[in-house]
């Protein structure tokens, strides 16, 4: 089950996190992964992991805020089956402090950034008579998190998209699901903690961990395997939806 031999996925910010994982996962199963990201270095590293293991993989540097970047290298890599849309950064802020230049940067990275990625897959897929789309979207899409102004925002936005594209490209044999992971435990998290809590660090972890009702963050592989079934030909009949995974935060944290 689960197999994705001879699938070519993209997955974008599959350097690191989340995209690391879900990168490692497909390629293991077979398919060959085509890895998005401004930050090379990271990118190539997992690559690496990836070939060392018997996987293929390549790596593409591309800023998915700039349509013409992305456009000629999914041009590029032509036959596209599988869109994972991953790709995104984190501010925090409320709407009164949130700066416009902040906006702005958030905006076009999670949410144009996702748009530019649709605009240059989905004719090749139209094209190839069927696909599959998986975006990342965050518990923020679904509940009010404190200081998170411009994050929620760019994440509901990828939540309505996902129930748009599902319903426009349904005879085009497009499905089109998301996920909503809430905290997980990545380099990003271990960077945000010493960045702004030095000396702190493991009672800070301690406490981010116990904000999640099944008492601890999720593990970046715990989100590729979802991502993994909801990509699969066995999710065939599955679109148009959003599956939280997030320890009960949405439903049990009131």
């Amino acid at each position: 089950m689960f197999k994705l031999t001879n699938k070519q996925v993209i997955i974008t910010g599959g350097g690191s996190g989340i995209g690391k994982a879900m990168s490692v996962l497909f390629a293991a199963q077979g398919a060959s992964v085509h890895i998005i990201e401004l930050n090379e270095e990271a990118a190539n590293d997992t690559v690496t992991e990836i070939k060392a293991a018997g996987g293929n993989a390549a790596v593409h540097k591309c800023d998915v805020s700039n349509q013409q970047q992305v456009l000629d290298v999914f041009n590029s890599i032509g036959k596209i089956d599988i869109l994972i849309n991953n790709a995104g950064i984190a501010h925090i802020g409320k709407a009164d402090n949130t700066s416009e230049a902040d906006f702005d940067r958030i905006y076009n990275v999670n949410v144009k950034g996702v748009y530019n990625c649709l605009f240059a897959a989905l004719p090749i897929m139209k094209a190839n008579k069927g696909g599959v789309i998986l975006n990342t979207a965050s518990v923020a899409a679904h509940v009010g998190i404190t200081d998170r102004f411009a994050y929620s925002t760019s994440k509901g936005a990828i939540h309505a998209m996902t129930l748009s594209v599902a319903r426009d490209y349904l005879n085009e044999n497009i499905r089109c699901n998301s996920i909503s992971p809430a905290r997980v435990h990545t380099p990003f998290v271990d960077g945000f903690i010493a960045k702004n809590y030095a000396g702190q660090e493991a009672e800070i972890f301690e406490k981010l961990s116990k904000s999640q009702p099944i008492g601890r963050m999720a593990k970046s592989e715990e989100i590729a395997a979802l991502a993994l079934y909801l990509c699969s030909d066995e999710a065939g009949f599955i679109t148009g939806t959003d599956y939280p995974i997030d320890g009960g935060f949405i439903t049990l944290n009131n």
